[in-house]
């Protein structure tokens, strides 16, 4: 079965050279993505580009999600690819980058990068050499849509703290309403519901404590957080633990659950899948009051190092770098434009922008997904073996530490 399946991708990746072969015309460049739902937005956006550079066209591609990294590598090692590739960020774009694959970008081959903030340089950039390798696209923000019509309906106020979020989940419990619509079943979830709900607990300074090699996972902080979500499992739905993600997503758009624990990602699919749903995002709850959501940057925009038009490819890139595709592409795409100054018409999307303000990073995304074992899988698996019971959370934050422990030089130390 595995040698199939590298079967498979290996004709895949054959087809996708051909097809860049076949591109390879004066005046075209040839565009890879994953994002096939987003090809007539793309298509717009691209019209936009030619008119702005006459003689110059783009040529869409995309492939299968699950499949396209390694379609991807497999084509640049074999020195093809397309002229511009839609590439991950953090951890998914270093070994493009650490394997010479891309061109580095800079302010001298790409002076729109003054239009990025650090945060989201540095999520497209190589930790071996400081140099960035592509244009971010946009920002993710992780927290808690609401349904405020069933929360108008049950007579429950919106929480605002942790006791006031415990309070409203028993009372829309007691209306036979399900608070919570996640359940543990798809592993990459319970690690976005770790960070929604933990953070708040954590705050900056332990992030910041971890960095510097003072804290690992094992501190108090991270396990108190951690501990945190026991206390939820009573407002999840029925066999939380066999409910995965697409169940959790139709509970909430349906209307049959209160809450989804998620990111501004979500907002679009569930806007699409019940356009009478009347939603909010609020940032988690706190000790406190309402504390800080997550943020991270999800995918950007890089040079085939290999290309044949790097020319017009570098058109491309310095144009996707600007606030004329950037305004166009995060109301088109439903997101939240990674330049600077750049905001979004959508009222909802504003909001969110704003609580980015104050938000501090998913961690295990932004910070230990380079390695492998990942902190993000190390912390899934913990978390989803702490709310089925077999696991505490101080095992969750031993694990952990000692998983990242084994690459990562201060938690070597402790």
């Amino acid at each position: 079965m595995v040698m199939q399946r590298i079967q498979r991708l290996a004709l895949m990746a054959t087809a996708a050279w051909g097809m860049a072969l076949g591109a390879a015309q004066a005046g075209e460049v040839t565009f890879w993505t994953w994002r096939q739902e987003d090809k007539a937005v793309y298509t717009d956006l691209f019209a936009d580009f030619t008119k702005a550079n006459p003689g110059i066209t783009v040529k869409f591609e995309a492939f299968p999600n699950e499949n396209y990294n390694t379609i991807v590598s497999t084509a640049l090692a074999g020195g093809k690819g397309a002229d511009v590739l839609h590439v991950r960020a953090y951890g998914g774009l270093e070994a493009l980058a650490k394997a010479n694959y891309l061109v580095p970008l800079s302010t001298t081959n790409v002076p729109e990068l003054k239009n990025l903030p650090a945060d989201a340089l540095g999520s497209e950039s190589l930790r071996a050499d400081g140099k960035v390798y592509a244009v971010s696209l946009a920002g993710q923000t992780l927290g808690i849509l609401i349904n405020k019509d069933l929360f108008a309906k049950a007579g429950v106020a919106v929480p605002t703290d942790w006791a006031s979020f415990i309070a409203a989940s028993k009372a829309l419990k007691a209306k036979n309403i399900t608070p919570i619509a996640n359940g543990t079943a798809s592993p990459w979830m319970d690690a976005v519901f770790h960070s929604v709900f933990a953070n708040p607990f954590l705050g900056p300074q332990f992030v910041a404590d971890v960095l510097a090699g003072k804290a690992t996972f094992e501190d108090k902080r991270f396990v108190d957080a951690t501990a945190k979500l026991l206390e939820l499992r009573d407002f999840m739905p029925a066999g939380f633990t066999g409910v995965d993600y697409a169940t959790s997503q139709q509970l909430f758009s349906t209307g049959r659950a209160a809450m989804f624990v998620g990111g501004s990602f979500e907002i679009g699919p569930f806007r699409r899948a019940n356009p009478k749903l009347n939603m909010d995002f609020i940032a988690p709850p706190g000790p406190k009051g309402a504390g800080p959501v997550s943020r991270f940057f999800d995918s950007g925009f890089a040079i085939n190092a290999k290309s044949e038009h790097q020319a017009d490819a570098t058109k491309l890139v310095r144009w996707l770098a600007t606030p004329a595709f950037a305004a166009k592409a995060a109301e088109k795409l439903g997101n939240i434009s990674s330049l600077s100054g750049v905001t979004n018409p959508d009222p909802l999307l504003g909001k969110v922008a704003k609580l980015n303000a104050t938000a501090m990073p998913y961690i295990m995304l932004v910070h230990f997904r380079y390695e492998a074992p990942t902190g993000s899988d190390l912390l899934q698996d913990g978390v989803q073996k702490m709310m089925a019971g077999t696991m505490t959370p101080t095992e969750v934050g031993a694990t952990v530490t000692q998983g990242i422990a084994k690459y990562y030089a201060p938690f070597q130390k402790k």
